[in-house]
């Protein structure tokens, strides 16, 4: 058998292990963010949680993707509300999915170069439109009634001032993991290139 034989016959298998890689690493990935969300840190109330689950899902986009980030995201929230004993309400889902896809979006970016700037610009989109902006809304519009409009703006201070401090311990986790050689030491992270792909299938 030919060595382009050899390869062809290879690569299904290739991506077929790289397909339940990815779904293991995931699933890990939104326990993880679970963990972090519901069990280390409890909820105070209903509209109040200082965590800082977005690290997990944040990965799972720039590992895989805009989509398996946005999927663990989702996960993560749906399953993490079974162990919060406030119920489950799919207005408040948008903010994790967001953090999965804007690291999958920015993955490029963040390939060329992994550093606190870059690791920063990926977190920001989801954390200003999506933790801050959208859940300020979507907690005043369920619980605000009647003081809606300062329901909004008084969780919208509050929620400015506990993201602006996630914010920074986010990116600094995400880079002290990557310091640390933590991704690449399980061959997470840089990603393969278009042009490694084919040696690594072939064994060179």
């Amino acid at each position: 058998m030919s060595k382009h034989q050899s390869a062809a016959i290879a690569r299904p298998h290739a991506r077929s292990l790289k397909n339940v890689r990815t779904l293991v690493v995931s699933a890990v990935l939104a326990a993880i963010s679970v963990v972090l969300a519901r069990l280390i840190i409890p909820m105070p109330d209903v509209s109040t949680r200082f965590s800082l689950e977005a690290v997990p899902i944040f990965l799972a986009g720039m590992f895989f993707g805009p989509i398996p980030g946005a999927l663990v995201g989702f996960s993560a929230d749906l399953v993490g509300c079974l162990f919060s004993g406030y119920g489950y309400n799919p207005l408040f889902c948008v903010p994790p999915i967001l953090y999965g896809l804007c690291a999958g979006f920015f993955r490029p970016m963040l390939a060329k170069k992994t550093n606190p700037a870059t690791i920063g610009l990926a977190f920001l989109p989801a954390i200003v439109l999506g933790s801050i902006l959208y859940q300020s809304w979507s907690l005043a519009f369920v619980y605000g009634g009647d003081a809606f409009e300062a329901f909004f703006l008084a969780k919208l201070a509050s929620r400015s001032l506990q993201f602006g401090i996630t914010f920074v311990l986010d990116v600094l986790i995400v880079w002290l993991l990557y310091k640390a050689k933590v991704f690449s030491s399980a061959k997470l992270w840089p990603p393969v290139s278009g042009a490694q792909k084919p040696a690594r299938e072939n064994g060179i």
